[in-house]
């Protein structure tokens, strides 16, 4: 079930706010596109498709708990619209986004279904080099309060660890699909801020 029209118009004012240059609605309209191609393996797809709708409903660049507020605003807003257990998997999926490591204590359908979509999130990292490259600096945009020398050595080192992973992408079918534009786009990106501090 989609989101009725009086939670989707508020949460489209909040993707709109004046901070967001990547953390927009065209991110999420992104994601629904990869949701409907993936949606034949989700287990529980309307879990999913809440998280997707409300994982950036709270973005303040400078917050550390955008995600958890993210989660406690869809419970507040979504809790009389989901069952519970899919509601507590939303909220899980949210939450999961903080860090883009999988929780412990899941059910295999449950990973499942959190793996594919951290890997849907994440599925910008393999986009074509100047739309991978409009990302980076729309994430700027986003950081304009941070001095560069700071930013780009902390770009740095998020993107390198990413790079440390032995896979990018959770899900067979999406490391087949991005894992390896994805790590040429990190390389790059890489390359060019270590070469700029």
């Amino acid at each position: 079930m989609i989101p009725p029209s009086d939670l989707l118009e508020p949460l489209k004012t909040r993707y709109a706010e004046p901070q967001r240059h990547y953390h927009i609605w065209a991110h999420i309209e992104a994601l629904l596109r990869h949701f409907e191609r993936l949606k034949p393996h989700l287990n529980r797809p309307e879990a999913v498709l809440w998280a997707l709708y409300w994982h950036d409903a709270i973005y303040d660049p400078m917050a550390k708990d955008n995600e958890d507020e993210s989660a406690d605003l869809l419970r507040a807003e979504a809790g009389t619209h989901l069952a519970p257990d899919d509601l507590a998997l939303a909220d899980k999926i949210i939450r999961a986004t903080a860090k883009h490591v999988v929780p412990e204590g899941l059910s295999p359908e449950d990973e499942s279904d959190l793996c594919f979509f951290l890997d849907m999130d994440l599925s910008i990292l393999a986009a074509r080099p100047d739309v991978f490259d409009q990302y980076e600096r729309d994430v700027r945009a986003e950081y304009a309060a941070v001095p560069d020398m700071a930013f780009r050595a902390a770009r740095s080192m998020i993107l390198q660890d990413f790079l440390k992973r032995d896979r990018l992408y959770f899900t067979d079918t999406c490391r087949a699909e991005w894992e390896e534009a994805a790590r040429a786009n990190l390389a790059r990106s890489v390359a060019a801020l270590e070469a700029s501090l």
